[in-house]
């Protein structure tokens, strides 16, 4: 696949911050400098405010290095999907020695992720759910019932720290193993976690809409 995201800008801190996370997300991408011709296959290019004035593109994201790079990344996203905003999101969630992440938007995986503690994966779902800026998104918050211990953490940290508006379930992660080939610990977290994301659960009562009904 021909790479449609650009990165332009002589910042190194910027281009690292940027390129890092288009890595993570397995997105191709281009390097060139600000002021230097764009080819036509191009779809979005990121710089920063500084260099804005020599982009010369209709699809132009800028970057302020001071937020997260996950944000611009999710943006780009948005655009070679065609989409300025999504209608549903729902992320998955594996818990247990490693967190199995997968973010599902209109019925596409966009995103995945292994991560080693509640406080990293709370940390991934808060930034995840800040780019889909609830209410505009409906987004739900799947969580496996497996691992009680850290099932039960991981909902009282999202419950205390997410909007209102999105909405909690513990899904049964029986049979979410099944069938894998594949042997690799983060891998097979990862799988599990779009099988969930693709199940109904149960409602977890929110204590910030219980509070704000009172």
């Amino acid at each position: 696949m021909k790479a449609k995201v650009g990165v332009a800008t002589v910042s190194g801190k910027a281009y690292f911050l940027i390129v890092n996370e288009l890595k993570k997300q397995n997105m191709p991408f281009f390097s060139l400098m600000p002021g230097q011709p764009i080819p036509m296959e191009a779809r979005v290019i990121i710089t920063t405010e500084e260099e804005r004035h020599l982009i010369g593109h209709d699809k132009v994201l800028v970057y302020n290095i001071n937020s997260e790079a996950s944000e611009i990344v999710c943006e780009a996203m948005k655009i070679l999907r065609g989409k300025e905003t999504y209608e549903r999101a729902i992320i998955g969630i594996d818990p247990g020695e490693v967190f199995g992440v997968a973010i599902i938007a209109d019925g596409n995986v966009i995103e995945t992720a292994n991560c080693f503690s509640i406080r990293e994966t709370l940390d991934q779902v808060e930034t995840t759910v800040k780019d889909f800026n609830p209410p505009s998104t409906i987004v739900t918050v799947k969580i496996g019932n497996g691992f009680p211990e850290c099932r039960d953490n991981l909902l009282e940290s999202l419950d205390r720290v997410l909007p209102s508006e999105v909405v909690l379930e513990v899904v049964s992660e029986a049979g979410t193993n099944r069938s894998m080939k594949t042997h690799r610990r983060g891998l097979r977290d990862i799988i599990s976690a779009i099988r969930i994301a693709g199940r109904n659960g149960y409602l977890y009562p929110r204590r910030k809409t219980d509070e704000s009904d009172a």
